[in-house]
């Protein structure tokens, strides 16, 4: 299928390797210009490299830190008018919510809901006036469904689902959408260190606790970070234009609910 977004400019954050890259590529795939982000310049002008050459398409590497508003200045510096803004950035460690103090508390606000939300005010006046654009927040399962150790990430990323609900249908009178990708267990480097430190704790082999991971979702499996890459180029898509405001798990099922 067509997306209908060739030529259509895009910012993904956070996408040198991982679910951003995954994104980045399969909208690349699709004929879109891209800006790709990162921390590590020399990893990020790689995977720009990379999927260049996998997709012929036009990609600008900007390292910097999304959470900045130098970093935001530098990524809007390279694509000032986007039509499509893929939200994407690391979250904090996992610990104990005991030992938060207001610093790390706020960092995480910062990093989960005040970034995305900076970003998206600063591109959407475009998207309004052109009647298009496309806003995907990549969150978490932990929305839904809270992973204990990770409630700081958990709570800033279920904020700014919660605040942008509102904005989302303000703005879908313009052919602007606002969704939301909530990623269970990917096959990435995220999850594979969080697997080596579950098999630390628990003493078993990095295979074992893998395993044991696998069993708990239905699908008895990780995802592909390709198949969430293409989840994510539809919400961009021309044909989505009447999906918005949604949070649409990608998580084998492992979430259990009806709705």
């Amino acid at each position: 299928m067509d997306m209908g977004i060739r030529g259509r400019k895009a910012i993904v954050c956070a996408s040198s390797r991982g679910l951003g890259r995954a994104c980045a590529q399969a909208l690349a795939n699709e004929g879109v210009d891209l800006v790709v982000n990162g921390l590590d310049a020399k990893r990020l002008r790689r995977t720009a490299d990379e999927i260049s050459a996998a997709s012929g398409g036009n990609v600008t590497p900007v390292a910097a830190d999304v959470s900045t508003k130098e970093g935001q200045a530098a990524l809007l510096e390279a694509c000032p008018q986007p039509d499509i803004l893929v939200n994407n950035n690391g979250g904090p460690p996992l610990k104990d919510f005991r030992e938060l103090d207001r610093e790390a508390i706020l960092q995480g606000v910062v990093q989960n809901m005040v970034t995305p939300i900076e970003l998206i005010q600063q591109v959407v006046g475009h998207m309004v006036d052109q009647k298009f654009g496309r806003i995907v927040n990549i969150t978490s399962a932990s929305v839904k469904m809270p992973i204990i150790g990770l409630d700081l990430s958990s709570g800033a990323r279920a904020a700014l689902t919660a605040f942008m609900a509102g904005p989302a249908r303000e703005i879908a009178k313009h052919n602007v959408t606002v969704n939301g990708l909530l990623p269970g267990m990917f096959d990435t480097d995220r999850l594979r260190g969080s697997t080596n430190r579950m098999a630390s704790l628990q003493g078993m082999s990095e295979e074992e606790a893998a395993e044991k991971r696998m069993q708990s979702i239905p699908a008895r499996r990780f995802g592909n970070p390709d198949e969430f890459g293409s989840a994510c180029a539809f919400l961009c898509s021309a044909q989505a234009g009447y999906i918005t405001g949604q949070n649409i798990l990608l998580d084998g099922g492992l979430f259990n609910s009806a709705i």
